[in-house]
């Protein structure tokens, strides 16, 4: 079974509060499938296997960590991969796809690219949509958007080893909710699992609740999402850049360095109880750095500069 290592974050203001932090590094755990994206896919490429599937087709955005990590698996395993990606404009601007990180990494890997319309793209969850596109493409195994479905909570489920019962507390970033959905399932009975959406909102509190075993040991923190999916500002940016000079720890702009500054806004807030033993997931996510800089770039704001170890 895939283990990742617990790196322990030195830091004054943890130092302070008498409290101690760890961060499970799952972005090494590949350097391409890595983070929650590894534990997700791990299953489902099984499962397309045994059932005879040459090709995988799923969803996803323009700087997608998804995307780039599902035409590597493929890849590597020797299937095609089809990306209904959002945004048509995409589709007359062939410029803006060899330009973006993401995209060209995976048109690269061997992935087709589908851009649709975003009123389109509204429909992926629907069979009539999924239907269109099987007489399109002829036969495919679906991963969803993000990868969230019952094979990729039971990977996540797998995040969590016996060494990790000393920990009081389980942080991570949530997108679809699917890896959270994982670690509440797998988590001890006194730990407590927190999670910090990227998104506004609180629809996903009811997804989650929807798919989790029924257990009252999680909660969200709502208030470090920073305006909303995949939105930043100097503070952040700043934040990330002294987090990696001071641990070494890469953080990516749309998960876990949202996740991390409010764990250490918490920390240094004293939310936590003195002798606390908090583990915070590193779900990877560092392709999107590069998309995220060339984005910063033309608004003349700071680059996060940090990288992949």
């Amino acid at each position: 079974m895939e283990r990742s290592r617990n790196q322990q974050v030195h830091m004054q203001e943890i130092e302070s509060a008498e409290v101690s932090l760890w961060m499970k590094r799952e972005d090494q755990l590949h350097p391409h499938i890595s983070g929650n994206k590894f534990r997700k896919l791990k299953y489902n490429l099984e499962e397309a296997v045994d059932q005879g599937y040459s090709t995988l087709l799923t969803f996803g955005g323009a700087y997608s960590n998804h995307i780039s990590a599902l035409a590597y698996a493929g890849k590597k395993n020797g299937l095609n991969t089809i990306g209904i990606i959002r945004g048509d404009e995409l589709a007359v601007r062939p410029e803006l796809v060899s330009e973006n990180p993401t995209l060209s990494l995976a048109t690269n890997l061997g992935m087709q690219l589908e851009f649709v319309s975003r009123d389109l793209y509204k429909s992926r969850h629907k069979e009539e949509f999924i239907d269109l596109l099987r007489e399109r493409f002829g036969e495919f195994y679906l991963v969803p958007e993000g990868g969230t479905n019952a094979l990729a909570i039971k990977g996540c489920e797998e995040i969590l080893k016996e060494d990790d019962e000393i920990f009081d507390y389980i942080c991570v970033s949530v997108g679809t909710g699917g890896t959270m959905t994982g670690l509440i399932n797998s988590a001890g009975v006194d730990q407590r699992v927190l999670g910090f959406p990227s998104l506004k909102g609180d629809f996903l509190r009811e997804e989650i609740a929807k798919i989790a075993i029924h257990r009252e040991n999680w909660s969200l923190v709502s208030d470090y999402h920073f305006g909303g999916y995949a939105k930043i500002n100097e503070k952040l940016i700043s934040f990330i850049n002294q987090f990696y000079r001071s641990t070494t720890i890469p953080l990516d702009p749309v998960y876990t360095g949202k996740m991390m500054y409010g764990l250490v806004d918490m920390i240094k807030n004293k939310q936590f109880e003195k002798n606390s033993r908090i583990l915070a997931i590193h779900t990877g996510g560092l392709q999107g750095i590069d998309g995220m800089n060339q984005k910063l770039t033309k608004k003349k704001l700071p680059l996060i500069c940090v990288g992949d170890e």
